[in-house]
Order: C-alpha cells, then sequence, then structure tokens
C-alpha cells in the first residue's frame, strides 16, 4: 500500500529566454508594471489603470520578444486573453508557491511588480496552469452551481435541527426533503407559528436554490456536449461517479496530459500528504491547500457513492476499516479512484472493475 499513499509533488518554473521580461502586481483596477531586460535593468516601472490599453502602450516599444508574468489572483483572465490575442507569452505565478519565494521585510507593489520581473529573468518564476479560455466560462459556472448546493444543504441542515429543537417529527431527513411534495408540507408539520415561519423562510429560499441548480446543470450539459463527450462517457462508466462529478472531474482536469505522472495527480487532488524532511527527520508540514479543492471534493464524494450497493467495494472498505479506521479507507478509495481515473484518460479505455478490485494496490490500478 506504500504505493499508493505515497507522492510526488512537482513545482515548474518558467525556464525561457527573452530580451524584455514584464511584472505585473496586478489588482482589480490598478495594476504596477515593471519591464526589465536581458541585463537586469529596469526599463519601465509606473503605476496604471488596469485596463488592456494601457498595457498595450507599455509592452508597445519592446518588441515581440517579451513576456508578461502575473501572480494567480482573481484578475489574471484578461490579461491571459490578452497575451494570446497578441501571441506574446504569458506566464502565471502559482501564488503560495511565490508567498514563499518572494517574501521579504518590505513589501508594496512597486517592489513586488520588481520581483515578478526578476524571477522570471532569473528562472524562477513558479508556473500555474492557464486553463484555455474557451472552457474557462463553464469551469465557473459549475463551481459556482457547488456553491449553491453548499447552500442549500445548509438549509436543509437547519430545518433538521429545527425538528430535533422540538422533537416534532422524528422521519423528517434531508434525503425526504429532495422531494418538492414532501417539502411543500413541512411548514405545517412544526406547531409553533413562529417556528413555521422560520421553516417557511429556510423552504423559500431552498426552492429558489433548486431551481437555479436545475437550470445550471441543463447550460453546463449543452456546454460539456461541445467540448470533451468521449472523456465524460469515459469517467461516468466508474460506479458511484455520475453526471455531475463526472462534469466536476473533467473541467478541473481539463487535460489529462498535463500531469506527467500519476503522483503529479493525486497531489494536484490533494488526496496525498506529501512528506517534509530536514536533516533526515520526518516532520508534519503544511501546504494543505497547494491542489484542486474542487477535485478533492468530487473524489471524496465519489468514494462515499462508490459503496453503495456495491459489495466488492464494501469489502474493500471493510478491509481497510479495520487497518486503518474509517475516515483513512474512505481517503485510500478516493485516491485509488483518482489513479483509476487518471489512466482511463489516459488510455481512453472504460472502467474495468476485475483490475480495480485485483489483490494489492499495482501502479497502473486501471
Amino acid at each position: 500500500l506504500k504505493t499508493l499513499l505515497s507522492g510526488r509533488t512537482f513545482m515548474r518554473f518558467y525556464k525561457e529566454h527573452h530580451k524584455f521580461y514584464t511584472g505585473i502586481d496586478l489588482h482589480a483596477r490598478t495594476m504596477y508594471v515593471c519591464v526589465m531586460d536581458n541585463d537586469g535593468d529596469v526599463v519601465f516601472h509606473k503605476n496604471m489603470a488596469a485596463t488592456p490599453e494601457c498595457l498595450q502602450h507599455v509592452i508597445l516599444p519592446y518588441g515581440t520578444d517579451i513576456v508578461i508574468g502575473v501572480e494567480c489572483i482573481f484578475t489574471w483572465y484578461w490579461i491571459a486573453d490578452f497575451c494570446s490575442d497578441r501571441s506574446i507569452p504569458f506566464a502565471l505565478g502559482h501564488a503560495l508557491y511565490m508567498k514563499a519565494i518572494h517574501g521579504g521585510k518590505s513589501k508594496n507593489d512597486r517592489i513586488d511588480s520588481e520581483k515578478i520581473a526578476a524571477m522570471l529573468r532569473g528562472g524562477m518564476f513558479p508556473i500555474a496552469y492557464v486553463y484555455p479560455r474557451d472552457m474557462r466560462a463553464t469551469r465557473d459556472l459549475l463551481r459556482r452551481r457547488e456553491y449553491f448546493v453548499r447552500h442549500q444543504a445548509e438549509l436543509f441542515t437547519h430545518i433538521e435541527n429545527t425538528n430535533s429543537q422540538y422533537n416534532y417529527n422524528s422521519t423528517l431527513t434531508k434525503g425526504r426533503m429532495r422531494s418538492a411534495t414532501y417539502r411543500a408540507t413541512l411548514p405545517e408539520q412544526f406547531g409553533d407559528p413562529v417556528a413555521q415561519k422560520n421553516i417557511k423562510a429556510d423552504m423559500f429560499l431552498a426552492d429558489a436554490f433548486h431551481r437555479l441548480i436545475l437550470d445550471l446543470e441543463q447550460e453546463i450539459q449543452r456546454q460539456a456536449k461541445t467540448h470533451d463527450p468521449f472523456s465524460l462517457a469515459l469517467l461516468r462508466t466508474i460506479p458511484g461517479i455520475g453526471e455531475i462529478l463526472s462534469l466536476v472531474i473533467l473541467y478541473e482536469i481539463e487535460d489529462i496530459h498535463r500531469f506527467p505522472n500519476v503522483g503529479n495527480f493525486i497531489s494536484y487532488c490533494r488526496l496525498v500528504k506529501c512528506a517534509h524532511e530536514s536533516a533526515g527527520k520526518r516532520v508534519k508540514g503544511g501546504n494543505d491547500k497547494i491542489g484542486n479543492t474542487h477535485l478533492k471534493w468530487a473524489y471524496s464524494e465519489a468514494s462515499v457513492l462508490f459503496l453503495r450497493n456495491n459489495e466488492p467495494a464494501q469489502k474493500l472498505h471493510d478491509r481497510l476499516v479495520k487497518k486503518y479506521g474509517k475516515a483513512k479507507a474512505l481517503s485510500i478509495i478516493a485516491q485509488k479512484l483518482a489513479r483509476t481515473s487518471y489512466y482511463m484518460l489516459k488510455r481512453k479505455e472504460p472502467f474495468v472493475k476485475t483490475r480495480f478490485f485485483q489483490d494489492g494496490v499495482s501502479e497502473h490500478p486501471a
């Protein structure tokens, strides 16, 4: 099981050489731009409005042999599109890695923009994946749907907790609340008029979220048919991964070939704890936020659904529980599902039950 529990992380740096390197400390309305030449001299350094027109005016005198680097914050989309339209190399900096590299005693926009340009020039700029423009909006819509689903679940939890406070209905569960007919009768089950008002308020918002989520899912499914329907169909052959989870996994991965090996992929999914060692001593380290939280959620959900009405999976789970406990057993199954889907997408092969449940944990479980 050591192979399953191990993971390999990788940090990639921008190594290309150019005549000019542009570092931008970007904000919603302004940006501090630093242009550095190949000798390390700053040839332009100024704060300005964050618009394509201003950026075009800055880079125009320096020709085409120039690269633009930006830290990965929520406002990077327009600069990536700006560079793509003009065939200018664009480097997106990994925010957490950059924080460790260019931290210092003094910090301001001017200093940060120059550090970004210097890291680009020195080959020490840690790059994140630049998600392609044509799939970006659909991925963001999926993430927004996940946000609404969580809020709807919180409302259902509050209704369930309120019912427990008053001890009105022992049969009230979240599962039954998925039925619109049952939800319509919920307020009347509470005797106190004020408690009824409380439940009606929750139900009003829950129904609004329900209609909104259904509308978003229809639009997402229409868009998914144009992107990669074959990979989507492959993911749905895995027991427990249905329409929504397959969409989340597909759009968060985008292209499985961007991961050199399966260790990089499961590390990106936050399904492995990487070792921290110094002087031969292993210590508990942080950096748990490095990776994709949406993939971690998707595979964690899939591991629970995988066990439903699946006797071989339940037997595997029971063996893992005896050895590692419940929480870690589900984590191992989630990681195994991620490894399996990695090889399925790489090889363009559907899920094979016998391979998944073969004895031991092979390097190629799919």
